[in-house]
């Protein structure tokens, strides 16, 4: 099992600066400064994103007989929401760094043992600035005098954050001509103690944080013509399908089990996005409910997993880095009979990727309650009517596309004849997920010849593929721009294609690979079907 504290920062930092310099990811707004945990996707993520929720929905949807799709809005009833238990009961507790603003969830913040040191305010005699009566702390290893100099001075930071720019200048100008300095904490010596296990320090600076209290992840909106109907943008996909599950039951032919699947943007108002995208306050979640009898709950839910585990190979992310938490009976959902966490190997820690959770007949019964309506379904063979159990396999799809790019990338030192070393910076891709799938260049961009062969050929395959078109530069650096973006293959046109070294070799194209670096040629005519038997 991975250390879960394990990180690499130095490898995310290149990671989020690939993103951002070849068009995988933006910030939302950055143009204006950003907007914090909203995430904007370039042409290459949008393809990126694009690949992956196709061969999603072509695995769980298209290819399975007992699998339907639905598109739901993400404007939900506030009676949904009621029902579900989300509005009164969907927050986390909340602390607010009173130093640096940060907000940081209570139930996260490791317990810290130390030194607590207490300060009740500020004296400022002589100073045409009023006192500062106002309760500190802050959290350090221990009570030695170098300790207390730190505490001290993040108390000074504090007490400083809270004049106005007139007292700041005040206090300036005064202290360019005092011997010694004149904004001195006061240290209450009856509550300064050694404290084991507090929680109401951030970790990040010791500083005192505000006491908890609960924090909405929801985010409302008013609508209608006199704006008085309240709506919710949907804190998850599922609420929509357990809403629709008897109108998709009756309008199809369909038996249990069976599933409904979703893809679709949701939004959380998070207390503290990080980790670039994988914590956001909008991302968009691959979804499926599958109904069952309540006899085959537990089955369907280990079977769910290792389907799930099975994907997450095909698209390139290998078990090894994958690992599964059995969710204990303490920690899962109140509802949940069985709940799996899938966890990958980010270079932040180890995260989760996808929930797969037995929910039993938890959500459709609250809805039945509070629509008042009937949602049994009515077995034909036993003429037996009971609510349907559910398996809720969840994942995350902006996470999983962060796990790709983690995965994909990777850094190789090349030597050259005279020994000289390179380093190529590669995303290693399956072709069926690499946003572009070939490459195409003519040698040289002035031969005619060569352009207008390769205009041919891109334009042969991009109704079947992704393609991209380059002329510009050395052939070499070429790759190396379409290593660094994934493309798993590149087709050049050069002198033999058209014929100037002998008719041998006339009409064929060099077809260079992505990973080995090893070049083959194949006639024009045969690059469609080769490229199709391994891209998609």
């Amino acid at each position: 099992m991975a250390n879960k504290d394990h990180t690499d920062p130095v490898r995310m930092e290149k990671i989020v600066s690939l993103c951002k310099r070849r068009g995988f990811i933006f910030q939302a707004g950055e143009l204006y400064g950003g907007l914090n945990g909203c995430w904007d996707y370039g042409p290459l993520g949008a393809e990126l994103k694009r690949n992956l929720k196709d061969y999603w929905w072509r695995k769980t949807v298209q290819e399975r007989d007992d699998m339907l799709g639905m598109d739901g809005s993400i404007l939900t009833m506030e009676q949904v929401l009621v029902a579900s238990g989300h509005v009164g009961g969907f927050s986390d507790p909340m602390c607010d760094c009173l130093l640096s603003k940060a907000r940081l969830r209570a139930d996260q913040i490791p317990p810290q043992d130390g030194y607590a040191w207490y300060f009740s305010g500020v004296k400022l005699a002589g100073l045409a600035i009023g006192a500062i009566d106002k309760e500190f702390a802050v959290l350090v290893p221990d009570s030695s005098e170098r300790s207390l100099q730190k505490a001290t001075k993040t108390a000074r930071q504090y007490y400083t954050g809270l004049l106005s720019p007139a007292e700041l200048k005040s206090l300036r100008d005064a202290q360019s001509q005092a011997a010694e300095f004149l904004f001195e904490p006061t240290i209450d010596s009856e509550k300064s103690a050694e404290v084991v296990g507090a929680t109401n320090f951030n970790p990040e600076n010791g500083s005192l944080l505000t006491p908890p209290r609960q924090f909405n992840l929801m985010l409302q909106t008013n609508f209608g013509a006199t704006g008085e109907q309240i709506a919710y943008l949907r804190p998850e996909t599922a609420q929509s399908i357990f809403c629709q599950y008897k109108n998709v039951l009756d309008s199809n032919r369909v038996k249990l089990p069976f599933g409904i699947a979703q893809i679709g943007k949701s939004f959380r108002n998070e207390i503290n996005p990080r980790n670039f995208t994988f914590r956001s306050r909008e991302f968009e979640q691959m979804e499926i409910e599958y109904f069952c009898h309540p006899d085959d709950g537990m089955r369907l839910t280990d079977e769910w997993l290792e389907a799930r585990l099975s994907f997450y190979e095909e698209i390139g992310i290998p078990r090894e880095k994958l690992h599964i938490l059995d969710v204990p009976d303490g920690e899962r959902a109140f509802y949940s009979k069985k709940t799996y966490d899938i966890e990958y190997e980010f270079p932040f820690g180890v995260q989760e990727l996808e929930g797969v959770a037995y929910r039993t007949d938890y959500d459709l019964g609250v809805h039945q309650k509070g629509a008042g309506k009937p949602l049994e379904y009515f077995d034909e063979e036993t003429k037996a009517r009971f609510l349907p159990h559910v398996v809720e396999p969840s994942a995350g799809c902006d996470r999983t596309v962060l796990a790709l790019i983690c995965e994909a990338f990777d850094e190789e030192t090349l030597t050259d004849d005279k020994g000289k070393e390179d380093v190529r910076t590669v995303l290693r891709f399956k072709p069926i997920m690499a946003p572009v799938k070939v490459g195409i260049f003519p040698l040289l961009k002035k031969n005619e010849e060569q352009v207008r062969i390769a205009r041919g050929i891109q334009r042969k395959l991009q109704p079947w593929m992704t393609v991209f078109y380059d002329d510009g530069g050395a052939v070499g650096r070429r790759y190396r721009r379409q290593d660094e973006v994934g493309t798993p293959f590149c087709v050049t046109v050069d002198f033999d294609t058209i014929g100037e070294n002998g008719e041998e070799l006339k009409d064929t194209v060099t077809i260079r690979h992505r990973d080995s670096m090893e070049q083959e040629r194949l006639p024009i005519d045969a690059l469609l079907p080769w490229l199709l038997e391994r891209v998609r």
